[in-house]
């Protein structure tokens, strides 16, 4: 039986390093703070809400103090999705 024929493929090479000076990174120093601040608000509103009975940090919203606390929360998370 006859032997194939070995074949040799071209070792791979990177493309050049013009490529890659073309990236430009933004600066998102400001995410960690912001997420954790909407983390710590929202967590704070809830936590204000429930010692006070409900007479504080809006008394006219009721129970929906507790909603706008989750929002807090919900918008740290929301910012949170843009942290590199």
């Amino acid at each position: 039986m006859p032997k194939s024929r070995i074949r040799k493929k071209a070792d791979f090479t990177p493309p050049p390093a013009k490529q890659a000076t073309n990236i430009k990174l933004t600066n998102r120093s400001w995410v960690a703070p912001v997420m954790l601040a909407f983390f710590l608000i929202g967590l704070a509103w809830i936590v204000v809400f429930y010692v006070t009975d409900g007479d504080l940090p809006i008394k006219a919203l009721g129970n929906w103090n507790i909603v706008v606390g989750f929002g807090f929360i919900a918008g740290g998370f929301g910012v949170s999705t843009q942290w590199k």
